[in-house]
């Protein structure tokens, strides 16, 4: 008999006395317990945890009244960090979340989190009550130019806008005067959609960068509010920032194009009148 014939007998025994280990030589691994794994897993979870934090996204607590009624105080919203990293730069519209640039919550106390309350927030499980953060929605962005006369309406670029959608009922647009103010390039201007309760890019005008916020001082777009369910929804850009007139850049280049195209074919008429002209002397 060959080697590959030698197998073992139907109900007996496997040579060497190895039948559980269905005659392989070798006895079967004990299954770790369940106790034993749970530390592994429990560090998996945390790892997992913390690059979703760092990566991806990140819940964040609404500490004040200064973005009602869009967002109540003790809101919990959920801050995209992932398409940062990509090279996307805040937008006209988006409701965002920055670091303190220097000076806006100066004097304002933070409550002091016990250990659990720190762990959570470290790994991303819980809001962070010790950083200095803020959370208001992006008016213009670099290279545009803001302003707003008392009590009318807030004007973008030479376009005033209509921002009942999404402003506190019974708020103005802007209760002073400020501007025209042209955004410098990476930076952008903000303000909360309670107008009347929102320390905001007016109020800091003699800060460095003149209310402005760096775009490297923002986390990320606020793009749900997940907790409470009750409070459960989405945080879109307006319609009112999709309107024609904003962007400077882009209505100005059609108008270009559109000069050149006139201009193309009395040019070449009068490139063909001038060579029909040398033909004939």
């Amino acid at each position: 008999m060959t080697g590959d014939e030698q197998t073992q007998p139907p109900g007996g025994d496997a040579p060497g006395g190895d039948d559980a280990a269905g005659g392989s030589g070798r006895t079967p691994k004990k299954q770790r317990s369940f106790w034993k794994e749970l530390p592994l897993l429990v560090g998996i979870a945390l790892v997992l945890a913390l690059l979703i934090k760092t990566f991806l996204v990140q819940a964040f607590s609404i500490p004040s009244e200064s973005m009602m009624n869009t967002l109540v105080k003790g809101d919990r919203v959920l801050v995209d960090k992932l398409t940062p990293w990509f090279g996307s730069e805040p937008e006209r519209g988006e409701v965002v979340v920055f670091h303190d640039p220097g000076g806006w919550l100066e004097g304002q106390d933070t409550p002091t989190p016990n250990v659990v309350q720190k762990f959570l927030s470290f790994i991303g499980l819980m809001p962070s009550a010790e950083e200095k953060d803020l959370i208001k929605r992006v008016i213009a962005v670099g290279g545009d130019t803001v302003s707003c006369k008392e009590g009318g309406k807030v004007v973008l670029n030479g376009v005033a806008l209509d921002e009942t959608s999404y402003l506190y009922p019974g708020s103005v647009p802007c209760q002073d005067s400020f501007g025209p103010i042209k955004v410098p390039e990476g930076r952008i201007w903000v303000m909360g959609d309670n107008r009347q309760n929102s320390l905001d890019s007016r109020f800091h005008q003699q800060l460095p960068g003149g209310g402005t916020v760096s775009n490297d001082e923002v986390v990320g777009r606020a793009v749900v509010i997940a907790w409470p369910v009750t409070r459960w929804a989405t945080l879109p850009v307006p319609d009112i920032f999709d309107q024609p007139g904003l962007n400077q850049a882009m209505t100005a280049a059609p108008v270009g194009a559109a000069g050149l195209a006139g201009a193309l074919p009395l040019v070449l008429w009068r490139r063909k009148k001038l060579a029909a002209r040398h033909t004939a002397e």
